[in-house]
């Protein structure tokens, strides 16, 4: 959604895109910055409202519903995400904890409204409020709350979203087993809802499976602490259910690919999407009208290419934005109409590229956060049309779904206001006034295409109606306009029009007008595909000459009836890596030849100095399961031979284990081994299972599993790497305490765990929490009533040194667990430093022994928490490394940092 004229297709820009565009949106509210006062934008657009008033038609009180509400602030809204299991149990905790609280202030003699839950949003799990900010600033209640969504906002289980943009991946009808393309995802929220959908059920379908091998005798299995009942939301849940997704022993099959067409927005994917620790999700950088194709295992004759279609795909498409205002209010003064118009022809390809990939039968949500029926209505008549009309493609009827949001339908009939503000009704239009003009061009930016389709059209009577449109006034949210499409069959995609030039009264045609160099993209390294393309520029020129319109989608344009599973990828349509591009046929339309003629020649060498390069990746490469660090992990984990070992990789070009090891799931792992060199550009993959750790003894293994890995990892781990724990307040001293001593009899201090630890080998292990129910104690006079046992199941690293435990969790996920399971907002000890002194001494009587091992590795302990105190991304490593307490502790400065997530 609306990332503005300036940014590339498929990413970045002005409009907003889930609250986020890329840069701080508190630029526009003075309030938020008290040291840079801004002059108040003011909420007024004579062209824009003019062109509104016109186009929507809607009754006079109605009108004045809508422009009061794009004047006001919009509410805050958040979601809670994660497992359905988890996001339950987190919202529980507002309605119990903070609500209560809430709904007893007064402010003025007036009750202040708590936050209220999305009407139409499943299971209750988006929240919105309206609270002003001077009375957030004034009430106590309001500040706990504040810190519990920052809190859990940063690891991961709320995310901040503008409500509307909830609404296209709930239409997608995602479920288990899917393969699903997010074509311009970036920053990620609507990306990680789907991803959600895609692993929906699976922690209960993967304990179904654990307690059958456990029945089986599996030890694994018998440890890894499944038995009883199941909960209550999952037996509601159909997704939880085994058959859904069996094909992987419950494990989640489907794949998430998300894509954003600039490199810096798509670690902005990462950030957002790692945090959920889905092997099943592959983040790549292509511009999304040339989206290329992935070659996927071939069942049936593993030597004929076969190509990835998928079940749906998202296409939140770069826009103007002008449903953002109520967000971004510097778009009351920059709002132009030729906004729109810039972005149409990229979006119309956005989605025929979209309905190219599509399986048949599959579907394309197709959104945008512009009101402007230039880039919602005409977008999606003209891919229709160019994709075969509709006994190819049929509009979704989507009015029975989340019955209780309000919406207007789609626009059968529109007007476009070009860049001077005059309004035309028809292309009919257009063409009479410029053939009465000296040059008889047709006003900038305007083509046939934006306009509703003629009656000659097949396309004359779509249903555009089954389009949603979303406006500011009739739930107090931003406006949004989504369309869900089906694919009925394959198709030959035809070419874009060309931009008609109306016959000059003495019959002569008209030129055609020249476009700037820099549109024009000539074959190089790191293209999609061999033939020239049409580049967004910084400024879409007014008017495109047909041939160069047409090459854009010169190889999107190729015979798409054939069946997935054939033998070259242009056969169905598919956008062609570079490398593989010069054994493709050159398109038949090129960029004129007088672009680059009229053009001096230092000017192109110049723009080809300025050419930016390719960002470096480094490469997947997968070990194979008997490689010797493989087997050494399986042995001291005693992991279960029914967890799959041919699916670890690693990111260098050697291939080899150096300080992460990765897992995927299987349909990743034939992704991005069978195109690797074939100029798909991936960014990220897998999830971060294993992480290199210097052990204090040859007999420890010297790779620790990572805190992201142990949702996916800890079930299969044998007995004797796991620990269970059961009691609250055990946990809260782990939380709380950082390396807390266990030697000589400081291990009866860890409680109901103490004994286990105590006679736990050196180095890694699972630390298994287990939900206990016990008679819970009465209310206190307040009413409330204090759980005293664990709601959820919980799987998290613990290190145990000769002298000390760790649990190897960012400080902010220990203050997130604290403030989330205790409601404590204690600041965490760093035991380590503590006991500075001491370990200084032992430190200096080791040396004087001739301990040298022992001070080298405190030695370099201390380095590695130094370097823990960068950011994560910098960093790479989410988690805190861990001192042998035994050997030496690590210096207080070194050890008072750790990693942020």
């Amino acid at each position: 959604m609306g990332r503005g004229k300036k940014g590339r297709r498929g990413g970045g820009g002005r409009g907003g895109r889930d609250g986020r565009d890329g840069r701080d949106n508190r630029d526009n509210r003075a309030d938020h910055r008290p040291y840079a006062r801004f002059p108040e934008v003011v909420k007024e657009n004579k062209r824009l409202e003019q062109y509104y008033n016109t186009l929507l038609d809607l009754p006079e009180e109605e009108r004045a519903d809508f422009w009061t509400a794009l004047r006001r602030e919009l509410p805050n809204s958040f979601r809670f995400c994660g497992s359905k299991g988890h996001a339950l149990a987190v919202r529980r905790l507002l309605q119990t904890r903070y609500i209560p609280e809430i709904t007893r202030i007064t402010h003025e003699g007036v009750a202040v409204e708590p936050p209220k839950p999305v009407p139409w949003y499943p299971d209750s799990l988006a929240w919105s409020m309206t609270t002003p900010k001077n009375v957030i600033r004034k009430f106590p209640p309001f500040a706990a709350f504040q810190k519990f969504l920052v809190s859990e906002t940063s690891v991961g289980n709320i995310s901040r979203q503008e409500v509307v943009s909830m609404i296209p991946p709930l239409l997608m009808d995602v479920r288990p087993g899917m393969t699903v393309l997010d074509l311009c995802a970036a920053p990620g929220s609507k990306a990680a809802q789907l991803l959600e959908m895609i692993h929906r059920g699976e922690e209960a379908r993967i304990r179904r499976v654990i307690r059958s091998f456990a029945a089986e005798g599996d030890p694994a299995a018998a440890a890894a602490g499944v038995a009883g009942e199941e909960d209550a939301h999952e037996e509601e849940d159909e997704a939880a259910r085994l058959e859904t997704d069996p094909g992987d022993d419950g494990r989640a099959t489907g794949l998430l690919i998300a894509n954003d067409a600039d490199y810096k927005r798509s670690h902005m994917l990462i950030h957002q999407l790692k945090r959920l620790s889905s092997p099943n999700m592959i983040v790549t950088n292509h511009d999304a009208t040339m989206y290329p194709a992935l070659r996927i295992q071939n069942p049936e004759n593993p030597n004929k290419p076969m190509y990835l279609k998928f079940d749906r795909i998202l296409a939140d498409v770069p826009c103007s934005g002008d449903g953002t205002l109520r967000k971004n209010v510097n778009l009351w003064k920059d709002w132009a109409p030729g906004n729109a118009l810039g972005l149409h022809l990229t979006q119309v390809r956005i989605l025929v590229r979209a309905l190219q990939m599509l399986k048949p039968g599959g579907r394309v949500v197709y959104s945008t956060c512009s009101m402007n029926p230039v880039e919602n209505e005409a977008v999606v008549a003209a891919a229709i049309e160019r994709c075969g009309g509709p006994d190819k493609i049929e509009i979704i009827d989507c009015s029975d779904q989340l019955p209780l949001l309000k919406r207007k339908p789609g626009m059968r009939k529109w007007k476009i206001m070009d860049k001077s503000g005059r309004m035309w009704n028809t292309w009919e239009e257009v063409e009479e006034y410029t053939k009465s003009t000296e040059d008889g061009i047709a006003p900038g930016r305007l083509v046939e295409s934006m306009f509703p389709r003629p009656a000659t059209s097949d396309c004359a009577d779509l249903p555009l109606e089954r389009c949603m449109r979303v406006y500011a006034h009739q739930q107090d949210t931003g406006g949004f306009f989504i369309t869900a499409l089906r694919k009925k069959a394959e198709f030959k995609a035809k070419p874009e029009e060309a931009r008609r030039q109306p016959t000059k009264p003495n019959g002569q045609a008209a030129a055609a007008p020249k476009r700037p160099l820099d549109e024009v993209e000539g074959e190089g390294e790191g293209d999609d595909a061999g033939a020239k393309k049409v580049r967004l520029s910084e400024e879409p020129a007014a008017d495109e000459p047909a041939a160069a319109a047409a090459a854009a989608d010169a190889d999107a344009n190729a015979d798409a009836s054939t069946p997935a599973n054939v033998e070259t990828p242009a056969a169905q349509g598919e956008a062609v890596p570079a490398q593989e591009a010069s054994a493709q046929p050159e398109p038949t339309a090129q960029a004129p030849s007088t672009t680059a003629a009229a053009a001096p020649a230092d000017q192109a060498e110049d723009a080809s100095q300025k050419k930016p390069k390719e960002p470096y990746e480094e490469p997947f490469k997968y070990l194979p399961p008997d490689h010797e660090v493989i087997k050494s992990v399986c042995s001291f984990y005693h992991i279960s031979p029914r967890f799959p070992a041919d699916r670890y990789m690693v990111r260098n070009a050697l291939g080899e284990p150096a300080k992460s090891i990765y897992y995927t799931s299987a349909l990743v792992r034939d992704i991005l081994v069978l195109n690797e060199g074939r100029g798909v550009k991936f960014v990220h993959g897998g999830v971060k299972m294993f992480v290199k750790q210097d052990a204090p003894s040859a007999d420890v293994c010297r790779w620790r599993i990572q805190s992201e890995g142990m949702p996916i990892l800890h079930g299969y781990v044998g007995p004797d790497r796991v620990v269970v724990l059961r009691k609250k307040e055990t946990l809260r001293r782990l939380l709380v305490e950082m390396f807390p001593k266990i030697a000589g009899d400081d291990w009866k201090k860890m409680d109901e765990i103490g004994e286990r630890v105590r006679d736990l080998g050196l180095g890694c292990c699972v630390l298994r929490v287990e939900p206990e129910k016990v008679p819970e104690p009465a209310a206190d006079e307040e009413g409330k009533v204090e759980e005293n046992y664990f709601t959820e199941h919980m799987a998290l690293p613990l290190w145990k040194s000769f002298q000390s435990l760790n649990l190897m969790l960012p400080k902010e996920d220990r203050s997130a667990m604290l403030l989330r399971i205790y409601n404590d907002t204690t600041p965490l000890i760093n035991m380590g430093i503590q006991r500075d002194g001491k370990d200084k001494q032992q430190e200096q009587k080791a040396e004087e022994k001739g301990e040298a091992a022992a001070v080298a590795a405190a030695a370099e302990d201390a380095e590695m928490q130094d370097a823990s105190a960068a950011p994560a991304e910098a960093a790479g490593d989410a988690d805190v490394v861990v001192p042998d307490a035994d050997a030496a502790a690590a210096p207080a400065a070194a050890a008072a940092e750790e990693p942020k997530a």
